[in-house]
């Protein structure tokens, strides 16, 4: 249902831009599941993002949590610039 996508991709979507707001080439494609992964760990890092939420996201929507990193990545990639990323 579009309520459980929604939220499962919210959170993700601001966790992923914050990740690549500060990588060196503010690149999405620089964005990696193992990146997430790395920056979850980091609670001083976007923490006003719910660690729970990003993996209770992906178990809502029935896929690997690496997938749905990717996935979140991917749909972000066409309006990077608007967001001051580069795709």
């Amino acid at each position: 249902n579009i309520r459980k996508t929604l939220n499962a991709v919210d959170e993700m979507c601001g966790f992923i831009i914050a990740c690549a707001l500060v990588k060196p080439d503010k690149s999405l494609s620089s964005v990696e599941p193992s990146t997430v992964r790395k920056k979850m760990k980091d609670k001083a890092f976007a923490r006003g993002v719910h660690r729970e939420e990003l993996i209770a996201g992906a178990e809502a929507l029935g896929i690997p949590f690496d997938e749905h990193v990717e996935n979140v990545r991917d749909a972000l990639k066409p309006i990077a610039q608007e967001l001051g990323l580069n795709p």
